[in-house]
């Protein structure tokens, strides 16, 4: 039975949401030499059946439009590949690797080809491995795209691909609660502010708890905007359903496939032994209900088989074995994170907003939170363009690439 009462009835940190964020979160703090404070992670669901870190398709790109992004992405790539090493050396770690079959931008318009170029400079000039390819390049390379509307595409193999993020997941969770964070399966229903208003005093859990903090983070996903509510705030964050097929092709690719990006919004992408993942989301895309998961079979009938088929001919005969809708945590202001303190309730820290990014950026962003809570700034990498305070003032970080 998990725990669901706290130990204590104040903590310097109270983490909202327990997931990939959160826990990234929570790591990190523990791991900082600097902070001797208690950590309270309070979790929904320590099963995390329904999360969105649980719906991943667990891959890493440094293929973005921003700098920040790419090297938030390669932070990320640093971790996994050396996680032992960050956790201290400690021998029970598993050595984790990237499988880099890539990602592959397909762009059918020369608008969107001059995006990938752009995007292409701008990864390049970050030390990103990216390179531009014409269409007779792509079929020489990938013989089995139909590349006959293609104009250019790009792709990256150093760092690009899929990793095992449950099992970073999982480690931050044992090692920090080794450390001392404590996790609770229960739920923040209400919060109370000091007569100011400039501070979040106390939270209230579920089962009645109220629990003084000296902090709080909101890490709740897709349910961000509904913790906002609870300090009287908001953040325009919704949850996206996103729908995901794994299939057996009857006649499987004689090499990895990258993970494509088709010019319908299609994704589909290698897992070994002649399966596949695809993904893709209805054409209207509107915010759900928090507890919506049912499936849409429509849309792979008439959407996303239809595109597979399309661009990858031998996907033509092909069999789905699984399939599942999760959420995205969807900023609807820029599709970027939203991160650092609101601009009145000083010590309500957001991790938000991640838009289908955040298992590739937990790292980076876990370790800029820390660093937030313990130093009032962020020292690994400036995080703050992405802080909350763009919102009110209405200043959007563009990405271009967001699937």
């Amino acid at each position: 039975m998990a725990q669901q009462t706290p130990q204590q009835t104040q903590y310097d940190v109270i983490i909202v949401g327990g997931a990939i964020m959160g826990a990234s979160a929570a790591w990190f703090l523990s791991d900082n030499a600097d902070f001797d404070g208690t950590v309270l992670v309070v979790e929904r669901d320590l099963t995390y059946e329904a999360c969105s870190t649980a719906h991943t398709n667990s891959c890493m790109r440094q293929q973005f439009s921003t700098e920040l992004n790419v090297r938030i992405s390669q932070f990320a790539a640093n971790f996994v590949k050396n996680i032992r090493s960050y956790m201290g050396g400690d021998t029970r770690v598993p050595d984790l690797s990237i499988h880099n079959f890539g990602y592959m931008y397909l762009a059918d318009t020369e608008a969107f080809a001059d995006t990938l170029r752009e995007s292409v400079s701008v990864q390049n000039a970050a030390g990103a491995a990216t390179r531009l390819m014409t269409p007779d390049e792509i079929k020489q390379a990938y013989p089995f795209y139909n590349v006959d509307d293609i104009v250019l595409g790009s792709i990256n193999t150093v760092d690009e691909g899929y990793f095992d993020g449950a099992g970073v997941f999982d480690w931050w969770r044992r090692q920090s609660r080794e450390r001392g964070v404590e996790y609770v399966q229960n739920e923040v229903v209400a919060m109370t502010r000091n007569a100011a208003g400039t501070r979040v005093e106390s939270v209230t859990l579920a089962s009645g708890e109220v629990i003084a903090c000296g902090q709080v983070v909101n890490a709740s996903g897709p349910r961000a905007d509904r913790t906002a509510r609870m300090a009287g705030i908001s953040v325009p964050v919704e949850p996206r359903k996103r729908f995901t097929w794994m299939f057996n092709a009857a006649h499987p690719l004689d090499r990895d496939l990258p993970l494509t990006i088709d010019p319908s919004g299609v994704h589909v992408r290698e897992v070994g032994g002649g399966t596949y993942q695809a993904g893709g989301h209805a054409d209207i895309d509107l915010a759900v209900g928090y507890d919506d998961y049912d499936m849409d079979h429509a849309i792979w009938e008439n959407h996303i088989w239809p595109a597979l088929a399309t661009r990858i001919p031998q996907f033509e005969a092909i069999k789905v074995t699984s399939e599942w809708a999760g959420h995205y945590a969807m900023n609807t202001f820029d599709h970027n994170a939203i991160m650092g303190p609101h601009t009145e309730v000083e010590n309500f820290i957001f991790l938000n907003g991640f838009s289908g990014h955040g298992l590739q950026q937990s790292p980076a962003m876990g370790r800029g939170t820390a660093e937030w809570l313990v130093y009032g700034a962020y020292r690994s990498i400036d995080l703050s363009p992405f802080n909350y305070a763009r919102i009110p003032a209405g200043t959007p970080i563009i990405e271009k690439a967001v699937i």
